[in-house]
């Protein structure tokens, strides 16, 4: 589905939705310039999740990650006070009755930024009523090989610094890349497989044509709210499974888990669904592949 195909949203003004637009497109460059400055200087660095059985501790966060949220949002809150906030590193739930929610990945691929591998974005998406409306991904490299932010808003064209964008492959290239974690797939063998440390970047890579799909078995809301708008504006499949036996079907919008793991009330920051984006051949044969392998019954990891 192109995004000249993509259902009107009447409930939405134009001039709001491009508003809205050009607003996270300065946040996420404003984000992008915050990390480039960041990587000459030293961090302090904390893990969300402890070490294990001697392993190191993992899930890295740094003081730049939260200085960065921090800063967008208190841009979104000058600029749209009515709207709610999800951020990745302050959990602070989005009121349910929010109209609009805007999801932030300040720094995603916070381990690649600490090592120095420059594959990292700052992700800045919106939702109106849990369906992505638009989304701005900077990214530090890309097919054009320079830093610059990816954007877009439903039923609009994707853009690279205001500049449509041409997907299209080189001619003669017969085996192309896609983005799966671990690096491979049960549909290895139809192209090669690479992972970024980023889902951000690999789904503004899917929507540029670096990649030809890839998958997630249990991303964030703010890996994959701005990705699913650039996705859909360069006209390619987002599928979701909403449980371990479930199908693969259209995505529609972000909803609240009937609870967390450990049973106390959630909120749609708990979302987590498998996810599968990319051209429509791809899609298909990874789904197809998964069917016949042990890829479709990999470890459910749930919802949290």
């Amino acid at each position: 589905m192109s995004a000249e195909q993509l259902p009107l949203l009447p409930d939405i003004p134009p001039d709001l939705l491009a508003a809205i637009e050009e607003t996270a497109l300065g946040l996420a460059r404003l984000g992008g310039a915050e990390i480039e400055a960041g990587m000459s200087r030293p961090l302090t660095v904390d893990y969300k999740t402890a070490g294990k059985d001697d392993r190191a501790p993992r899930d890295p966060v740094s003081e730049l990650d939260r200085s960065i949220e921090e800063l967008v949002r208190a841009r979104i809150g000058e600029r749209f006070p009515s709207h709610g906030v999800i951020g990745e590193e302050l959990d602070v739930p989005a009121n349910a009755e929010d109209e609009f929610v805007w999801v932030i990945d300040p720094l995603d691929g916070t381990s690649n930024f600490l090592n120095g591998f420059p594959l990292i974005a700052c992700s800045i998406g919106v939702l109106h009523r849990g369906r992505p409306v638009a989304g701005a991904i900077w990214c530090s490299s890309g097919p054009a090989l320079r830093p610059g932010v990816y954007h877009a808003h439903h039923g609009g064209p994707l853009t690279f610094e205001e500049a449509p964008v041409t997907r299209g492959t080189r001619e003669g290239l017969r085996r192309r890349l896609a983005a799966a974690p671990g690096g491979a797939s049960a549909a290895a063998k139809d192209w090669d497989h690479r992972v970024t440390g980023s889902a951000a970047l690999e789904c503004a890579m899917v929507a540029a044509g670096a990649f030809n799909s890839a998958i997630f078995w249990a991303p964030g809301i703010w890996d994959i709210a701005a990705g699913v708008v650039l996705v859909r504006a360069a006209g390619l499949e987002v599928l979701e499974r909403p449980s371990r036996k479930a199908p693969w079907q259209p995505f529609e919008r972000f909803r609240a888990p009937e609870r967390k793991r450990d049973g106390s009330a959630a909120s749609i920051r708990d979302w987590r669904h498998a996810l599968l984006m990319g051209e429509p051949g791809p899609v298909q044969t990874r789904i197809e592949a998964m069917r016949k392998s042990q890829g479709w019954r990999l470890p459910w990891v749930g919802r949290r």
